[in-house]
């Protein structure tokens, strides 16, 4: 039997323990605790590793094309950015063939880090308490959540009739 969250229970949609946003929420924050231990070593951030991870997948992306990869607004990412590139992690270059447009790209000593935060993914993995398969689909509905709420943030709608 499917249940209609459209008209849920009166006593039963209040609690914070029935609110996904605060799951949500609160499992990040929990995350970000995890990680902070892990990346101290490396003297990252947690959005400075969800860059560096990115930047491993696929290196010399535009500062653009980067920001909606790791859900950054230009007016983070840019000083972000610069920080990294004072770190040795990483440089900006203009683009040769159109110079309003800037380019990202890891360092040596950016690349080098990568074995080491492949460590720091097992040990979340470990820390998460979930079998692989389990972490793998919770990230593809996570993905497909978000993805749903941007799309519907983005229709601009009230919720309601």
């Amino acid at each position: 039997m499917k249940h209609d969250i459209s008209k849920p229970e009166p006593d039963t949609a209040r609690g914070l323990d029935t609110q996904l946003c605060f799951a949500t929420y609160a499992a990040g924050l929990a995350f970000n605790r995890v990680y902070r231990h892990q990346l101290e070593p490396l003297g990252l951030t947690f959005p400075q590793y969800i860059t560096m991870v990115s930047l491993w997948t696929k290196d010399g992306v535009t500062t653009g094309t980067l920001g909606e990869e790791v859900a950054l607004e230009t007016n983070t990412l840019t000083p972000m950015l610069k920080r990294m590139e004072a770190m040795g992690l990483l440089e900006r270059r203009r683009d040769t063939a159109d110079e309003r447009r800037v380019l990202v790209y890891l360092t040596k000593a950016g690349r080098s880090l990568q074995p080491k935060a492949d460590e720091i993914m097992r040990c979340v993995a470990e820390a998460a308490g979930f079998p692989m398969e389990e972490l793998m689909r919770l990230t593809t509905q996570m993905q497909r959540l978000r993805q749903n709420l941007m799309d519907y943030a983005d229709r601009n709608a009230p919720c309601g009739p």
